[in-house]
């Protein structure tokens, strides 16, 4: 896949997508929204991918922002819109079967922040600084910000975020469950490669159900949730990686699973 705005490279079973607009610090315009869906649709259907790292160009930015530049004349109808947009982007991502690791290397600000919340696991460059800072801009988030953050971190310390406008450091995400783990900058794509090879060793199928537990779980009741996880679990036991994983574990020897 080629595209504007991003950069595509698959190897291994990991592909690794970089939204490329460094002069504008990689920040969200209608162009590259349309990139991401394209380009996170054609990973769900692409078998040869198992892992997916997300990282943005250059290094001072993630992503940091929603393009002002474009937004700043549209009006209620258009704003709506372009929200929209940025859920579907934000979706695609957070529905796919596969893993998705941003590898945050710089600002991830309002639509980055959001872009990063989309995510399964966040590691974060020391250099990171996260936050959701529409209210000096006299809006609110759009691409899911209010809704994700508070679900990660907790109602309180979101409220704060998104009402304040505050930056937070890696450290400070790090503290609060926002990050995974923190890197020196050189080391960050490194590291979320080292983290996306060892996922890529695993039982493929039970890697999907796993996310898709923690997605639907997390949106109903305990009692549900469990019930669905028992379903899945028992699903597992009809695949071939299931049969080869145990099989390997009672012979001593590392499982070669084929995701299926």
């Amino acid at each position: 896949m080629t595209f504007e705005n991003l950069l595509y490279a698959v190897e291994d079973g990991i592909a690794t997508v970089t939204v490329n607009r460094p002069r504008a610090l990689n920040a969200l315009n209608e162009a590259t929204l349309k990139e991401l869906i394209c380009c996170f649709a054609g990973i769900r259907d692409d078998d040869a991918v198992k892992v997916v790292i997300l990282t943005g160009g250059g290094e001072k930015a993630f992503v940091a922002g929603a393009d002002i530049a474009e937004m700043h004349a549209l009006d209620a109808v258009k704003a709506g819109e372009f929200a929209r947009l940025g859920h579907r982007m934000t979706a695609v991502i957070e529905d796919l079967s596969k893993p998705v690791i941003a590898a945050v290397n710089g600002f991830a600000l309002g639509g980055g922040c959001e872009l990063a919340l989309s995510c399964d696991i966040r590691l974060a460059s020391e250099n990171a600084r996260f936050g959701q800072p529409e209210v000096n801009l006299g809006v609110i988030p759009g691409f899911g910000g209010t809704q994700r953050l508070a679900r990660l971190i907790g109602k309180g310390l979101a409220s704060e975020l998104l009402m304040t406008g505050d930056m937070i450091d890696a450290v400070e995400a790090h503290r609060v469950g926002l990050v995974n783990k923190i890197f020196p900058a050189a080391e960050l794509l490194p590291g979320a490669r080292k983290m996306a090879e060892k996922i890529v060793s695993k039982g493929q199928v039970a890697i999907g159900f796993v996310k898709r537990a923690l997605r639907d779980g997390l949106e109903t009741d305990l009692t549900r949730a469990c019930a669905m996880e028992a379903d899945l679990f028992g699903l597992c036991f009809a695949t071939a990686d299931q049969k080869e994983g145990m099989q390997a574990f009672l012979e001593k020897r590392p499982a070669k699973f084929t995701g299926k």
